[in-house]
């Protein structure tokens, strides 16, 4: 990869989740099968080292996709960055077919993203956080052929600055808390879920809540339940109760491949039936066996008449305070107008995540970035931020692409394709290019 601070690369990617390890997985495949024209890449990913969501790494608890939708089968179904290619390194390919189950765990998707990355690991540089993008101090007449990214380290090395031809931006989503309540030692975003919950004794958490009405609620809700037996659990649902996921097979059709065309190069009407009819494959949504475990164990203290697991339906947080060493937790119900009050030793929201922006990180390349009529940014087929002709390098997004690419734009079920498309584009642009330097650097000689 190369670390010279001068050297210019054809690719700068920053965050180093499945979105950009799936971007290195293509680049990496071209370059196998292109020797004689590398792409030159580096990542920068501001954790210690890889990992996701590893705060839901929750026992038991599966993927929503086919383990076929990993980082390069349906790109390349020959590709050694498969599931199971996986499996078979890990001598467990006989007896993953022997579950009949296409969802693997969430803990050996990790892991396999985990084997994935080993080889890649000298592509990324982890404790690095990309700072900013900007243009060079030093361009003079014309458009930039590079930008600057600016490095800091996080392990006390300082700040670099490395040139990019293209950037592919892949910060992840941004955990989504109420306004006014900050998280803290009691207080919880299901993103910290697991860390938060290992500091606490667990004697200690005698009455905890869940606040959400998606899947890492109702997860969370049934973990807490299962660890400790001593609790009483509350689950605060905005809705009269859990929705099922649909994940039949036509409505499942929302997240192919081909539905990335229908919906970009779609109407107004398009868009919004997409998310109208289909929002419910994805979002506020729980899978049936989830919902259906939680509501047998419920059934079952009916029946035991040992009530714990309290479902506060059509109900929100108002407020959370302060009482002695307990959380007060101040709630508004639809069925009943007075507000009520809630003492939890731990508090979990599980309200989601806002889809990424890179406005900030932009900084001052935004001017070059076109907007729609909603003040969005546009963006090309590609993934490629439309940009006036003064800014000619690539800026790609892995994410904050719902407006433009639909449902599955920060998401895992797309990611194999998605990310190839930005390596297809990189690479061809490059040849473009290259093209056009060897037309004029001929003329010139012939001249």
């Amino acid at each position: 990869m190369g670390t010279r601070e001068h050297e210019i690369y054809d690719v700068v990617g920053i965050g180093f989740g499945p979105s950009n390890m799936s971007l290195a997985v293509a680049l990496e495949e071209h370059q196998a099968n292109v020797p004689a024209r590398p792409i030159t890449a580096a990542f920068f990913e501001r954790q210690p080292a890889f990992g996701w969501h590893r705060n839901m790494l929750l026992p038991s608890t599966t993927m929503q996709i086919s383990f076929l939708k990993d980082l390069a089968t349906f790109r390349n179904p020959m590709s050694r960055f498969s599931f199971v290619s996986y499996l078979h390194e890990s001598g467990r390919l006989a007896q993953f077919v022997n579950n009949q189950d296409f969802f693997p765990t969430r803990q050996e998707f990790h892991q396999y993203l985990e084997w994935a990355e080993a080889s890649l690991a000298d592509k990324v540089t982890y404790s690095s956080e990309v700072t900013a993008i900007r243009l060079p101090a030093e361009a003079g007449p014309g458009a930039p052929e590079y930008v600057q990214v600016e490095v800091r380290s996080a392990a006390g090395a300082g700040t670099r600055v490395v040139n990019a031809r293209n950037v592919a931006i892949s910060t992840g989503l941004v955990p989504r808390m109420p306004d006014g309540i900050p998280s803290d030692e009691r207080v919880w975003h299901s993103s910290e879920f697991l860390e938060k919950y290992n500091r606490m004794d667990p004697d200690q958490l005698k009455s905890v809540a869940v606040v959400g009405a998606g899947q890492s609620a109702a997860e969370i809700t049934r973990f807490l339940y299962d660890m400790l037996p001593h609790a009483q659990v509350s689950a605060i649902i905005p809705s009269y109760g859990y929705s099922v996921a649909d994940d039949t097979p036509f409505a499942n059709q929302v997240f192919d491949p081909s539905a990335v065309d229908d919906y970009y190069f779609g109407t107004e009407r398009t868009r919004e039936a997409f998310w109208r009819y289909h929002k419910n494959t994805n979002y506020s949504v729980v899978d049936d066996e989830v919902i259906r475990d939680l509501h047998r164990r419920s059934y079952e203290e009916e029946v035991r008449n040992n009530k714990r697991l309290h479902f506060l339906n059509l109900t929100r947080v108002d407020e959370v305070k302060r009482a002695g060493s307990d959380t007060r937790v101040v709630l508004h119900s639809l069925l009943d107008s007075e507000p009520q009050e809630l003492d939890v030793d731990a508090l979990v929201f599980a309200t989601g995540y806002d889809t990424m922006e890179p406005t900030k990180l932009l900084g001052d390349l935004d001017r070059y970035c076109l907007r729609d009529e909603a003040g969005r940014h546009r963006v090309e087929r590609d993934y490629r931020l439309v940009t006036t002709s003064d800014l000619p390098v690539g800026i790609y997004l892995q994410g904050g692409t719902e407006h433009t690419h639909g449902l599955s734009s920060s998401l895992l079920s797309n990611i194999a394709v998605r990310s190839g498309e930005v390596a297809d584009s990189i690479i061809s642009r490059r040849t473009d290019r290259e093209l056009e330097q060897e037309i004029a650097e001929t003329v010139s000689e012939t001249v």
